[in-house]
């Protein structure tokens, strides 16, 4: 009983937030079931890199190495970050980023590479796992040997094709609400493989505000220096 009347209090607070957010228009209506599941879940991942990812977004362990990566979307433009790094909603064990992104965006390389692998013949997208064959994908390979992934894309959205070299800032895509997803938006994430096999990265953004390990839940403008 006592689990049931938390479980409802929770509930009844997402659904308050939700319609802060939508009567300040940051959101849409695609986003009350989103916040919903996500203060409702509770399960934490065990993966080893989300304590010292989480340190890293803290400030509290610095990297001055590392590549710094623009964001995916134009230069001026503001999206709101709706899951980072290990969120507790679909992100339990992955180190990727969810931005809020109307159907049509225009999405930009983060960085530098050659295109190795398009899908965008995907026509559908939903909250069941029967849509993740659906979902429309650009991968860019980058000098270093790590690839970054873009997901969700339109249907029939890419602008590039596999063997095609790209610039940091190009517009590569069209954001969408395809394969496996509740809302659209644009799933983002960099991986590395070994002979251990692939092994995800946290990247250092250059926002508005400076270089930043990106926080979900905070809205971030792409100008660079």
């Amino acid at each position: 009983m006592i689990q049931a009347f938390i479980l409802t209090i929770v509930l009844k607070l997402a659904l308050i937030s939700a319609v802060i957010f939508v009567s300040m228009k940051k959101t849409s209506l695609y986003f009350i079931p989103f916040l919903i599941l996500l203060i409702a879940s509770c399960s934490v991942s065990k993966d080893p890199q989300r304590s010292y990812i989480k340190k890293l977004q803290k400030g509290i362990i610095k990297d001055d190495t590392s590549y710094v990566y623009h964001l995916p979307y134009e230069e001026g433009k503001t999206h709101l970050l709706v899951q980072g790094y290990f969120s507790k909603f679909s992100h339990k064990n992955r180190a990727a980023l969810d931005f809020k992104m109307k159907r049509g965006t225009k999405v930009t390389a983060a960085r530098e590479g050659v295109v190795v692998r398009v899908k965008q013949d995907g026509d559908r997208g939903g909250w069941n796992k029967k849509y993740r064959p659906y979902g429309n994908v650009i991968v860019i390979q980058h000098s270093d040997g790590t690839r970054a992934g873009y997901w969700h894309l339109q249907h029939n959205g890419a602008f590039v094709k596999v063997g095609d070299t790209i610039k940091q800032g190009q517009v590569i895509a069209l954001s969408g609400k395809t394969g496996y997803t509740l809302f659209p938006h644009l799933h983002f994430i960099v991986w590395r493989s070994d002979s251990n096999g692939w092994r995800q990265v946290a990247t250092r953004f250059q926002t508005k505000e400076g270089v930043k390990f990106l926080r979900p839940m905070r809205r971030y403008s792409n100008k660079q220096p």
